[in-house]
């Protein structure tokens, strides 16, 4: 008699089991006497029957049906097994983790601001988090028609939305459109409640949203890059200069020695005005200022190029008056 018994005994697990499945569904076959169910670490498995839930086991094992499960089901304390046939449910196997997805825009996002009349187009990308947290729900939403449930469904569903919440959120929360970074968290946050709330009908929750970076055009990317440089450098004067010594120690300001000897005479005099600014400052005598009768102090340097005076009445390099 136990040989046959055994004969119709059956072993209740999830046998697709894959990091990425949500959940699985054993069904279409009957559980003999002297079926075990074994759950494993973080899973559910509900026990089914005509869509109501008969009971939920959580904790991970390997039970007997018979004489571990069935006594805590809520319509089926009675089955009794017969010795042909057996109780016909539904297992549904559920993946208790929490997920954590990678997102990207595909297309830009064009978000309306005042400075391009045709909107600003940005893509993001970041990472969500979720999980099922709601079985009644999960198994009358999604479960009652499907077998299995994968992230990548999910993904599609999220994705899906995640474009007007991005127009409708850096609208709101992205004060400066040329730093939206500075406000990731705060549209991060909107965003999560409102895919909260798309994804709650399925009985499931969005636990975490983040946006790693925002990214603009190539063109925008470079304005914004060059605004910080002026800010960096302090005013647009020395800008100038730095880009003048960085053009010429790179070769890109030539031109047969006429552009690059008059950037280089350019450059000399407004670094001897620096000096004698500087010197100023330090508590050296300024250049006395020639006397209606043309006798007076001469300046050591020429106020016009910067050459070094020796004492003469006019400058040796440009021919400025010294006194």
């Amino acid at each position: 008699m136990g040989f046959f018994r055994n004969q119709f005994s059956n072993v209740v697990e999830w046998e697709e089991f894959r990091d990425d499945m949500i959940f699985w569904k054993w069904s279409n076959r009957e559980i003999k006497k002297g079926s075990k169910l074994i759950i494993r670490s973080g899973q559910d498995a509900i026990f089914v029957n005509n869509g109501k839930i008969e009971g939920i086991f959580e904790n991970e094992g390997e039970y007997n049906i018979d004489s571990d499960i069935i006594p805590f089901l809520s319509t089926l304390k009675g089955f009794k097994f017969g010795f042909n046939s057996g109780m016909r449910v539904e297992v549904l196997f559920v993946n208790t983790k929490e997920f954590t997805v990678r997102w990207g825009t595909q297309n830009p996002v064009l978000i309306p601001t005042a400075q391009l009349p045709g909107g600003m187009p940005i893509r993001a990308n970041g990472t969500f988090n979720f999980k099922v947290n709601d079985y009644v729900t999960l198994i009358d939403k999604i479960a009652g028609m499907k077998d299995s449930y994968l992230v990548d469904d999910v993904k599609i569903r999220i994705t899906s939305v995640l474009d007007q919440l991005l127009m409708k959120w850096i609208g709101r929360e992205g004060k400066d459109m040329f730093n939206l970074q500075a406000n990731a968290f705060d549209i991060a946050k909107g965003i999560r409640e409102d895919l909260d709330m798309q994804v709650i009908e399925d009985g499931m929750t969005i636990t975490g949203f983040q946006v790693m970076s925002f990214n603009y055009p190539q063109e925008i990317q470079d304005m914004i890059t060059k605004t910080a440089s002026h800010e960096m450098i302090g005013n647009m004067q020395k800008y100038q200069q730095v880009s003048m010594t960085d053009g010429i120690a790179s070769g890109k300001v030539q031109g047969g020695g006429a552009a690059s000897d008059m950037a280089g005479m350019m450059m000399g005099m407004n670094l001897a005005n620096e000096m004698l600014k500087n010197m100023n400052q330090n508590g050296q005598p300024a250049p006395a200022a020639p006397s209606a009768s043309g006798g007076g102090q001469k300046p050591n340097f020429c106020p016009n190029c910067g050459t070094r005076n020796e004492g003469a009445n006019f400058c040796p390099n440009c021919g400025q008056k010294l006194n």
